[in-house]
């Protein structure tokens, strides 16, 4: 164990002071909510609700002082909890008993084992091979089935365990014999939190309605109306002991406890990263292992349960603006507090509040817009993410992991097995080569295919590079260029495949040519017996220097007899003019350009600067897209009058002396374009016409009046 863990770059040296209070707020809040919390996996885990309060204290700090990530809270969670759970009913141990109570900090010390064994083993940059839907997916599975499990307490009944067709059920039984007044204090208290979220998200409504719930405990008679409270607590700091290593079966203890780690150190991780990218952080993925095992280890010693990543602390934290793991501090010391001087409070709360603060925390820590977006964008992405999701729901933690795993790697596959790819042309009087598809413009080679391939050719996606090539092969022929500048490295697979094109080529007459790889690929293809292909001339560094080796000079011959005259510079410059707006959002351009125009507007109010208006955050543009920005402006100008307190007549004349600068500077430079923006002018004014019709009047008017 690596004590130099806490080094000088660590968060305590580099605190800063302004987020003092912020995290002090944060960690009290996440004391509180974990009370109810801990006490009930502490149950759910085969201990008494006490114990779950124990493992708030010296885990959460070990975590705070030796983790990476500045928000993420340790503590009692679900799935340990549920794994130590239904193990300890296969042992046949009751929970709640003492042997129940000798039997967890055994399955806890060799959890804290596994994952330091994990830690030299560096097992966490496996987590790096998990996608953003599978994250996504397994992060919302875990919430979601923690507000199951958490729903029938807001019905005056227990909480569920198992998977989602058991959580079910369990909630259709409970709401068979629904308590009214605890659901009516849950559902008002749960409505409140979310209100509070969207319009006053920094206001601490958990606390209020914490304290709310305990006077309405000593005040009115709750207890008597049947609303469930805390259970009491016997004051006093947890007691330290060394596991008994002889209560359990050697066998089942190493196979249980590999079970939990493996979903300790997965689940906290994907927990972990998400959150990183999201608030735009890094972690140390290894560091992180070992602040796992440190924690569990004092779990442990003090009879926890084993202790996890904390998806809805930590998302409450994030709700309160917690900055550090102070805030885990915090909460672990004023944890501390109340189990030496205020466990008399505890039995004061009333449970139906408590569980809606957790269930509130969990909806804000879900990801379903994820889902909306990637159903927008990639199907293929949203089934990784519902997969594992429903693999969470329905088949629980572990094999949530291991389906999303499976999912991650799929992706993998499918992403490389079709790649980007496409043949390739010249336009006219230009020296470099273009997709074919990017317009009319672009012409391919006379007898030449060039083809490009983006990724590392292996096993799942060389047969669409030899498809591909054979259905474009004509009677026109005479040679077969891959451009292979994605391409990486070479499976056997691959190689094999190759080497039968090349053959087939070389039979009926086609050359062919690999080229612009990095030298690696070349000692790959050495290696996989391909080195004839070099020692025959068919590998070569350019395209240009395999045309050149056939015999194909430029300007190279174009199909159809096209012309390939050198431009000048000029000409080449007027023919690549593809507007910025339409390359950058296609289909959506106005709309897009209608939208930095709003948002320009919006900061005008700030700034006050008319100037900035010109270009907006699109400096340098090319001169067409100037024009269309203009023309948008217009749009909006007596806006921009009311804004600004400028004229209307001198904006306007502003805005058209722009447009002509503009248009002067296209007719000295570049003299091929300057008839194309005129005849593109006066599109844009029968838009502003229809649009604006006054706007453009003055337009008009103002032409006229130069022009004079």
């Amino acid at each position: 164990m690596n004590m130099n863990s806490i080094r000088s770059d660590h968060w305590i040296f580099q605190y800063n002071k302004k987020y003092f209070a912020r995290d002090l707020l944060a960690g009290i809040i996440i004391m509180a909510v974990s009370i109810p919390i801990s006490m009930g996996y502490a149950q759910i885990a085969g201990l008494p609700a006490a114990y779950g309060l124990y493992g708030s204290v010296f885990p959460i700090l070990a975590f705070a002082l030796f983790s990476t990530s500045p928000q993420f809270i340790f503590g009692v969670d679900a799935a340990p909890a549920a794994l130590v759970g239904s193990a300890l009913l296969g042992l046949g141990i009751e929970g709640g008993s003492k042997e129940a109570i000798a039997a967890v900090p055994v399955l806890t010390l060799f959890v804290a084992l596994w994952l330091l064994a994990f830690y030299f083993m560096r097992a966490g940059k496996l987590v790096n091979y998990i996608s953003a839907p599978v994250m996504g997916g397994f992060i919302t599975g875990i919430c979601t089935t923690i507000i199951l499990m958490q729903m029938p307490k807001l019905m005056g009944g227990v909480a569920g365990t198992g998977e989602l067709v058991e959580l079910l059920l369990h909630i259709v039984d409970t709401a068979g014999a629904i308590h009214l007044p605890s659901l009516v204090l849950g559902i008002v208290a749960l409505f409140i939190l979310l209100v509070s979220k969207k319009i006053m998200p920094k206001f601490p409504m958990a606390v209020v309605l914490m304290a709310a719930g305990a006077l309405m405990t000593r005040f009115l008679p709750l207890r008597a109306w049947g609303v469930q409270t805390l259970g009491a607590v016997e004051r006093g700091l947890p007691k330290w002991s060394i596991p008994d290593i002889s209560v359990l079966p050697l066998k089942e203890t190493i196979t249980i406890s590999l079970s939990v780690a493996v979903v300790i150190m997965a689940e906290t991780l994907l927990a972990e990263n998400n959150f990183a990218q999201k608030n735009g952080y890094r972690i140390d993925d290894n560091r992180e292992i070992l602040a796992f095992s440190i924690g569990n280890f004092l779990a442990a010693f003090t009879g926890c349960c084993p202790i996890n990543g904390s998806v809805s602390r930590t998302a409450m934290g994030e709700q309160y603006q917690g900055k550090s793991q102070l805030t885990g501090i915090v909460a672990g010391i004023s944890m501390m507090g109340v189990l030496l001087f205020g466990t008399g409070f505890i039995e004061y709360l009333p449970v139906p509040i408590l569980t809606a603060i957790v269930i509130s925390a969990l909806l804000g820590a879900t990801e379903f817009e994820l889902a909306v977006r990637l159903f927008k964008v990639s199907r293929t992405e949203c089934f990784i993410f519902l997969g594992a999701f429903f693999g969470v729901l329905l088949l629980g933690t572990i094999n949530g992991v291991l389906i999303g795993i499976i999912l991650s790697f799929s992706e993998m596959i499918i992403r490389t097995a079709k790649p980007a790819r496409c043949f390739l042309g010249i336009q006219p009087g230009h020296k470099h080569f273009r997709d074919l598809n990017e317009g009319d413009q672009i012409h391919a080679i006379e007898g030449v295919l060039i083809y490009r391939f983006s990724s590392n050719l292996f096993f799942a996606n060389i047969q669409i590079l030899q498809r591909e090539i054979e259905d474009h092969i004509t009677e026109n022929t005479k040679a077969v260029i891959l451009d292979a500048s994605g391409v990486g490295s070479i499976d056997i697979t691959a190689a094999d495949r190759l080497g039968i094109l090349y053959q087939s080529l070389k039979e009926r007459g086609i050359r062919f040519y690999m080229t612009e790889h990095i030298a690696e690929v070349n000692e790959q293809l050495r290696q996989l017996g391909l080195g004839y292909m070099i020692e025959e001339g068919s590998v070569r560094r350019t395209i240009h220097i395999a045309l050149k080796d056939m015999g194909v000079t430029r300007p190279y011959p174009l199909e159809n007899g096209v012309d390939n005259v050198e431009r000048s510079a000029s000409r080449k410059r007027a023919d690549n003019r593809v507007q910025e707006f339409i390359w950058a959002f296609g289909s959506e351009t106005e709309a897009q350009i209608e939208k930095q125009i709003m948002l320009q507007i919006e900061h005008l109010k700030e700034t006050g600067d008319v100037e900035e208006l010109l270009h907006g955050k699109w400096s340098h543009m090319e001169e067409l897209d100037e024009d269309e920005w203009i023309e948008h402006l217009e749009e909006h100008l007596k806006e921009i009058v009311n804004i600004s307190g400028k004229d209307e007549k001198t904006l306007a004349a502003h805005f058209e002396a722009h447009r002509k600068e503009v248009h002067d500077r296209i007719a000295k430079e570049h003299p091929e374009l300057a008839e194309r923006f005129r005849e593109r002018r006066h599109v844009l004014d029968e838009h502003l016409h229809e649009k604006r019709p006054e706007v453009y009047e003055l337009i008009v008017k103002l032409r006229k009046k130069e022009n004079t």
